[in-house]
């Protein structure tokens, strides 16, 4: 079967049972600025998880393509992939456990052809501290659905992920773990919940390559969430069915709702029985160009040559579909990932010896698998092969002066500066340099890159002023602490000067905070005091600073601060300081980023308070 009739099999199935088939939302999140990129299926449907109401009902169903930065070092072996897509499925109040169960079931053994001997599934073994039950409901209807197939089944207690490699299966296939497995929230765990959050247990499916021995470097046994490799996770079905209450207890929601995400690419290597992704028809078309046009061949021992056509095949593909949805090369933001995904396929382009080839040949090639299932980005293919050139030329330009440099460089480290030298000049992403240091047995001082790209860049993940509307200069250890400690201040200064206080404007550095803010006179040496005693007091209370997603209106309702000429999305990120939403200590609409608790700040010292023009005010102050 096919990677695109599985898509297609997936969409009509749950067509057929009710849904509607909604469009993949854009790679970059609209209206969200806590993150660069949609990474889920689940992320661009938070709102009407929430309660909103989706204009196209109550069932819904789609795959969502998804790109993730993180993984770009790891892309390489035989997993791991950058851009992928989600196949999902959402019941909002409609259906729960039982049809969920029995339809995922039904589709990946009858529909695609997984082998039910091979599928582990895990629940939710409860959690006693926070009342909430094992989900055995789940467990019985597994049972019910394996039998179906003539399969008996065990339940077996592994209660925690580190003492799964000390047991082992113990000859199960059904696997209780805890609320660090199998509970989803945006925040995690129960305990790291804010008040009103929702969230609830989930059941996880896992395919077992039974031709993949367990490697003991990941435990002395294997079970379903070892890492090891022999297992992977296809599908996860979340019930979303509680809510976090003030007190810390948890309630249940007025509506039960179902959000199933599953690894397109990774259902296809299960229904194909390959625990290789890049051996699926979605990437042969590139493998084949790429072993004609070295001369080398995919399924050989040369290991090197097999890990630079992945890397390729991986980042043309994900460059592809982020060009395709208006992200360009560039050195900030979203553009960042981009250029760095393009010179860095370039860098093993030329590592298989291709010299009469350039990358962007290969866009049609890619693109024409999928232009029955994204239309709109192979309408676009040579637009996208045009950005995709001209990345390459810009590389090429500096590249070779780049490895001359690189070759100047001696001793057994490459320091920060150096690295970020090569950055900067020259345009070596990070990785590429730490791959080129490897292959010469040198290390790279990787921190103090950071270190001096933070002083030179506003690139983070979401570390622009435009983003955050609080000034930071870039997202480190201490420029996080003072943009938490900006969120004290304003408050203080409302609580001492009275509500007529407004923001108007801050700059954050990692050596100390700016805020600008509206008042008609000098602030007396009483007035800071009260301000650095109220700040340092909510220091020492050791209060939680969280984080909730919730609909416009919601959130104005909750009281919390915003710039009242900011036009926001549908959906606002608050950060509140305090046990919950509704009593805490500051509350704003923010992106972040935060510490976790204000203890970790310090002392606070207001060390200047002056006019910057009629009727605003500027406070500088700094954390010892």
């Amino acid at each position: 079967m096919t990677s695109n009739e599985i898509r297609k099999k997936y969409l009509e199935f749950f067509q057929k049972r009710g849904h509607t088939v909604i469009p993949s939302a854009p790679l970059v999140p609209e209206n969200d600025p806590t993150t660069l990129f949609t990474g889920s299926g689940m992320q661009p449907l938070v709102p009407f998880l929430l309660g909103q109401k989706h204009p196209e009902g109550v069932r819904l169903t789609n795959s969502q393509k998804c790109f993730r930065s993180g993984d770009i070092t790891d892309v390489g072996d035989n997993r791991h992939t950058t851009f992928f897509e989600m196949l999902g499925n959402w019941s909002l109040g409609s259906y729960f456990k039982e049809e969920q169960l029995s339809w995922i079931f039904e589709f990946l053994t009858d529909e695609v052809g997984v082998d039910p001997k091979r599928m582990y599934v895990t629940v939710f073994a409860g959690d006693e501290k926070h009342n909430l039950p094992r989900d055995t409901e789940s467990v019985e209807l597994w049972k019910k659905l394996f039998r179906s197939k003539g399969i008996d089944t065990k339940d077996v207690e592994l209660i925690t992920e580190e003492n799964g490699g000390k047991v082992g299966m113990q000859g199960g296939r059904i696997f209780y773990y805890d609320a660090k497995k199998n509970w989803w929230s945006r925040a995690g765990v129960p305990q790291n919940m804010p008040a009103g959050e929702p969230g609830g247990p989930d059941s996880e499916i896992f395919y077992e390559f039974d031709f993949v021995e367990h490697n003991k470097a990941f435990g002395e046994y294997c079970h379903p969430n070892c890492d090891c490799g022999r297992f992977v996770e296809i599908g996860n079905s979340v019930f979303m069915e509680y809510k976090k209450e003030a007190d810390g207890s948890f309630s249940k929601l007025p509506q039960k709702n179902v959000d199933f995400g599953g690894g397109f690419e990774r259902i296809a290597a299960a229904s194909n029985n390959s625990n290789d992704v890049f051996t699926l028809d979605i990437f042969q078309n590139i493998i084949h160009s790429l072993e004609r046009m070295s001369g080398k061949k995919y399924a050989t021992d040369d290991t090197d040559a097999q890990t630079s056509m992945r890397i390729i095949a991986d980042h043309l593909r994900a460059a592809t579909f982020l060009i395709g949805d208006g992200v360009l090369p560039s050195n900030t933001d979203q553009g960042y990932f981009v250029r760095r995904l393009i010179r860095r396929a370039v860098r093993h382009v030329d590592l298989l010896g291709i010299n009469d080839h350039d990358l962007s040949h290969l866009v049609n090639t890619l693109l024409s698998y999928y232009e029955e299932a994204y239309p709109q980005t192979f309408a676009k293919r040579e637009e996208i092969t045009a950005e995709i050139s001209k990345e390459e030329q810009k590389f090429r330009a500096t590249l070779k002066n780049g490895l001359k440099e690189f070759k100047k460089l001696t001793g057994s480290v490459i320091s920060g500066k150096d690295a970020f030298m090569l950055f900067s000049t020259y345009g070596f992403p990070i990785d590429l340099t730490i791959e080129l240091a490897d292959e010469n047995d040198v290390i790279v001082d990787t921190a103090g890159f950071r270190e001096e790209f933070n002083k030179h860049q506003d690139l983070s993940r979401s570390g622009s002023e435009k983003k955050f509307k609080g000034g930071l200069a870039d997202t480190s250890e201490m420029s996080v602490k003072y943009h938490t400690a900006t969120h004290l201040l304003h408050q203080a200064l409302h609580d001492v000067l009275g509500d007529a206080v407004e923001q108007r404007g801050s700059n954050i550095t990692p050596e100390r905070l700016r805020f600008d803010f509206s008042h008609g006179s000098k602030m007396t040496d009483d007035e800071k005091k009260r301000v650095e005693d109220i700040v340092n007091s909510r220091i020492k209370d050791a209060l939680p600073v969280q984080n909730v997603m919730l609909p416009k209106d919601e959130a104005l309702k909750t009281g919390a601060r915003h710039l009242f000429n900011e036009k926001y999305g549908d959906s606002v990120s608050i950060y509140f300081i305090g046990n919950d939403l509704e009593t805490a200590f500051s509350k704003e609409f923010c992106g972040g980023p935060h510490v976790k608790n204000t203890s970790e700040l310090g002392v606070f010292r207001i060390v200047k308070e002056e006019a910057v023009s009629a009727g605003v005010r500027r406070i500088k102050a700094v954390l010892e």
